[in-house]
């Protein structure tokens, strides 16, 4: 039996966004309480759907004019390894190709291990240069 994933130009509900983010074992990393306000800020957004099933995601997040940030892409682990991962990043390499401007900055932090899939999507370590980031948590005051 063939399986046929469907791609959508679509941003995930909140609740598929939760469940694919539960999926992928990133739930406890993320403050999820804000994912619906989160979501509505996207530039880009695509589902990915084998029948009714949503099974993986991507989106964009920044200013959509110099910034643009791949985000969330996350396949649910039983099809991993079946195609789902590159038909999202080529509908977001698409979306790119229509709507980014010239010499428009795209980044991604990719999950170690991953780098060769985004090189294939031009996305590279560059040198001078050094992807940081940091995780916001409150502290108590006393």
């Amino acid at each position: 039996m063939t399986n046929h994933y469907q791609i959508s130009r679509r941003t995930p509900t909140p609740e598929e966004y939760k469940a694919l983010c539960a999926a992928v074992d990133w739930a406890d990393y993320m403050n999820l309480e804000v994912a619906e306000a989160s979501l509505q800020q996207s530039v880009f957004a695509v589902v990915a759907q084998l029948g009714e099933e949503i099974v993986g995601m991507g989106r964009i997040v920044g200013d959509g004019k110099i910034y643009f940030y791949i985000q969330d892409i996350a396949v649910a682990p039983e099809h991993q390894g079946k195609g789902v991962g590159s038909m999202i990043m080529d509908e977001i390499t698409e979306f790119l190709k229509e709507n980014a401007p010239e010499k428009a900055f795209i980044g991604l932090f990719a999950s170690q291990g991953r780098e060769t899939f985004y090189r294939r999507y031009g996305l590279h370590n560059h040198d001078g240069m050094t992807g940081m980031f940091g995780v916001m948590h409150r502290r108590e005051i006393k």
